[in-house]
């Protein structure tokens, strides 16, 4: 959800250039605790279900691995860790990898996967406006519209095999600046993505999980602006009201899986020393004197502030989950989605 400065970028992508061919493209690997496994009696969910994931950072399974993986980094938490994403897919018996992934002329390049979440996504609008690791990459990740119509583009239908996931808007809050100014983008965000949500249902989406957005205003960032938090905040706040009564007025609450991810936040972030936490939302597992432009994309091993950073601290960065937040995260989805009748 930043840019890489120039040296940064200049190391990053010489190095990448050597091991790119080793590295690979996927960026599926990962040492973090999924939250399930298949296993001789089938997946643990009960259910095999082939995923697809659309969204922004917090569910990118990989897309810019190619180069991120040059510093052992390549997806946005405490790395070589898995994401709630994937941790989802292997409950249900499916593997996710990056539908897209960068190469080496800086354009993005068509894979077998079906993660189209991309950090730095938005859900409508531009790719240039926030200048996403433009210095390294440019300005090419899709936003959500862009992800829905290749996806349809590529396999036309979606079908009842299928666990569709959805969760995108923290960008375009990030962007949208202060209220009162910022309300009708991030109104018109939220209302754009119930459509989109209605485009999957439509074009037969039969399980499709929609998360609202976290408690932007409690990550380290949010804790760190001027007025602590408040104003993201509240416009994550706006965003789900929005969300949820466009979802009611297109007549899609009862067609989909609805998670309520602000509020799961503030309850871990509430009582994480029973979550398994020893810090909370105050600090970063990832060193900012280590990690290559603070992000949590370039984070790995090496810049954890602890061994076992991964797995005490609540964030990567100042705005994305570590692995032990993911894997917690993964858990409360499935719990959802059994209770909404598909799998247990």
């Amino acid at each position: 959800m930043r840019g890489i400065n120039d040296k940064v970028c200049a190391v990053v992508f010489a190095i990448s250039t050597t091991l790119l061919a080793a590295c690979g493209g996927g960026g599926n690997g990962g040492g973090g605790p999924g939250s399930g496994s298949s296993t001789t009696s089938g997946p643990a969910g009960g259910v095999k279900l082939q995923v697809v994931s659309f969204g922004d950072s917090l569910s990118d399974v990989g897309t810019y691995a190619p180069l991120a993986s040059a510093v052992n980094g390549g997806r946005f938490t405490t790395n070589p860790g898995q994401i709630w994403a994937q941790d989802v897919a292997q409950y249900y018996g499916d593997t996710l990898s990056a539908a897209f992934t960068i190469d080496l002329t800086h354009k993005l390049s068509a894979q077998s996967g079906f993660g189209y979440a991309e950090g730095g996504s938005t859900v409508a609008t531009p790719a240039n406006q926030y200048e996403y690791l433009s210095d390294v990459i440019g300005d090419i990740e899709m936003p959500v519209n862009q992800q829905l119509s290749s996806y349809l583009s590529a396999h036309g239908s979606f079908n009842a095999n299928q666990l569709v996931l959805v969760w995108a808007g923290a960008n375009d809050v990030l962007r949208a600046g202060n209220l009162p100014a910022a309300a009708p983008i991030v109104q018109a965000a939220a209302t754009t993505l119930a459509q989109l949500v209605g485009q999957i249902v439509q074009n037969g989406g039969a399980h499709v999980v929609v998360i609202n957005l976290p408690n932007i205003g409690l990550s380290p960032k949010g804790l760190a602006s001027a007025d602590g938090g408040a104003n993201l905040t509240q416009l994550s706040q706006l965003f789900n009201g929005t969300l949820n009564t466009a979802l009611q007025s297109d007549g899609l609450q009862s067609k989909v899986i609805e998670v309520d991810s602000y509020t799961w936040t503030n309850q871990v972030i509430g009582d994480f020393q029973a979550n398994g936490f020893s810090v909370s939302n105050t600090g970063q597992a990832c060193d900012p004197r280590k990690t290559p432009d603070d992000t949590a994309l370039l984070c790995s091993p090496a810049t954890y502030v602890t061994a076992n950073a991964d797995q005490t601290y609540m964030f990567a960065d100042d705005l994305h989950p570590t692995t032990h937040m993911h894997a917690l995260f993964a858990q409360f989805v499935e719990q959802q989605i059994a209770r909404s009748g598909l799998g247990r």
